[in-house]
């Protein structure tokens, strides 16, 4: 059964009457009060132009432990190399339109409409939403940007212009200290490489209570 939201009422009902394919509900809004409410719930938006707010909330969730993270050997070098400069929340905006003109996970368009930008973007500017931009030569050539619940970080999207960018982003990321678990949502061979791996429902929504106080 897919729900319906009020958009009048910030409620989402219980993650774990999602879809197989983890959808959960349709409606409401991208307001600050409500994104940061599904978030806490283990709910993130996922939808394009052509469609309402769709909300998810899989019954298997793909995260990345810190600690886990795993380098390669010439990633390793490339970061000694010091080709790239990373820094943090320096241009949420460049890095959420990056990652918008970029496909996500088979899609032909993007799932970061207009709207989504936007309300990202107030989410920053509240200290909820957080970059971390990758620069070469002065330019922007990779980042990734998310949400961050307590010491849980959940990663929205992240894009490259050059090769291992990405990767140097989420490697500075793992390395901050901040968070415990990165939520990375949906399995991609690019993260498993990495080091991240699928946990059940029952194992994330655990994590999500401790850590995302």
């Amino acid at each position: 059964m897919i729900f319906q939201l009020d958009t009048h009422r910030v409620h989402f009902p219980d993650p774990a009457l999602a879809e197989p394919d983890g959808l959960l509900a349709i409606g409401g809004d991208l307001h600050p009060e409500r994104l940061m409410e599904a978030y806490r719930q283990g709910i993130f938006p996922w939808y394009s132009d052509d469609l309402p707010i769709l909300w998810y909330s899989p019954h298997e969730r793909f995260v990345l432990f810190p600690e886990e993270l795993k380098i390669s050997k010439s990633m390793r070098r490339v970061l000694r190399s010091g080709q790239f400069h990373i820094t943090c929340n320096h241009a949420f905006a460049q890095v959420i339109a990056e990652c918008a003109s970029q496909p996500r996970r088979g899609q032909d368009g993007t799932w970061i409409t207009a709207d989504m930008q936007q309300a990202y973007l107030a989410l920053h500017r509240l200290g909820k939403a957080h970059s971390i931009e990758t620069w070469h030569n002065g330019n922007l050539v990779g980042g990734l940007y998310g949400v961050a619940v307590g010491q849980l970080f959940c990663g929205e999207s992240m894009f490259s212009k050059e090769a291992n960018a990405s990767k140097a982003a989420l490697i500075s990321l793992c390395q901050s200290g901040a968070y415990r678990l990165i939520d990375c949502q949906v399995y991609t061979n690019h993260l498993a490489s990495m080091g991240a791996r699928m946990v059940s429902r029952a194992t994330y929504m655990d994590y999500l209570r401790r850590l995302g106080r």
